[in-house]
């Protein structure tokens, strides 16, 4: 029987919102939830990601109209399999948003296992959200057509993991605080100082902080400085850089800040989702890095 493949990426990939040549690839989309204003969306072509961050950043009271974010539908998720597997695929593979964030990639997880006598259906977290994981499903697609073995697409997407990088800053702790997590008196000397964290997902596919500075610009210079060391001298073909970003503020003045450090992205910014930035509110702007990997590194 013929292996018939194909890849599905979370909402939050960002592959909507990405460069029109990725569409070719007809990838896939399970959507994750978002509720603001009392309305519940399904991420994607109803919720549009500058009017959702337009509206974030001038509504009145944020306090009491934080968003909400919820896994996909699990019927929804269900549907979207029996129709792959109606139209002859027998092998999926998933790209999900970091477990790190939430429930999706083992709610997803755990879905696939229900198609095990039908499908062979492939998980894999991305450890990373935004555009950088729908990549990763750009990535698999590419491979997939190329008739790669899906065990050598896993250790291809395994590599990239290990080397991908999200780095970035909030520049108001607003919302941080107002959805709890930043409590206490670490939120009230926050506000008071003016501090601005720079941040970025760990192995683990967690966003920690990598340093606590004062002020906006000084934020967004450590974040200069920290990527361009990631880089090093890695031929710029061995890499795709790109702008992240949720409101317009704090991106502006990266693109200012960046030309102090020589640093030139050969890659289109890409907004992130509602559902990934919605947390962190519309003052977040940073850099995605996403390796090729050259011929003479080991996939191990």
């Amino acid at each position: 029987m013929e292996n018939k493949r194909y890849v599905l990426c979370t909402s939050t990939g960002c592959i909507e919102y990405g460069p029109e040549r990725y569409k070719k690839y007809d990838i896939g989309i399970i959507r994750v939830r978002l509720t603001f204003l009392g309305v519940e969306y399904e991420e994607g072509p109803d919720l549009d990601p500058v009017k959702f961050y337009e509206q974030q950043e001038t509504i009145e009271n944020p306090k009491d109209n934080l968003p909400s974010t919820a896994i996909p539908d699990a019927q929804k998720v269900r549907k979207i399999f029996d129709d792959l597997y109606d139209k002859g695929y027998n092998e999926l593979i998933i790209i999900a948003i970091s477990s790190g964030l939430g429930g999706t990639y083992n709610e997803l997880r755990l879905i696939g296992e229900e198609y095990a006598d039908k499908m062979k259906i492939t998980v894999i977290d991305s450890r990373i959200t935004a555009m950088n994981e729908g990549l990763l499903a750009v990535k698999a697609a590419e491979l997939v057509e190329k008739g790669v073995p899906t065990e050598e697409i896993v250790k291809e997407i395994e590599w990239i993991k290990a080397h991908q990088e999200f780095i970035g800053i909030d520049g108001k702790l607003d919302y941080l605080i107002y959805n709890g997590r930043l409590k206490g008196g670490k939120a009230f000397m926050g506000k008071m100082l003016n501090i601005c964290p720079v941040i970025h997902f760990s192995k683990e596919g967690e966003v920690v902080a990598l340093a606590s500075v004062r002020t906006q610009r000084k934020a967004l210079q450590k974040t200069c400085e920290i990527i361009k060391e990631k880089i090093g001298n890695r031929d710029p073909k061995d890499y795709l850089l790109f702008h992240v970003y949720t409101g317009p503020s704090a991106i502006t003045e990266l693109r200012e800040i960046e030309k102090e450090y020589g640093i030139t992205c050969n890659h289109e910014d890409v907004i992130m989702s509602p559902v990934s930035g919605c947390h962190n509110g519309p003052w977040l702007a940073g850099y995605e890095l996403f390796p090729i990997r050259r011929e003479d590194e080991p996939l191990n």
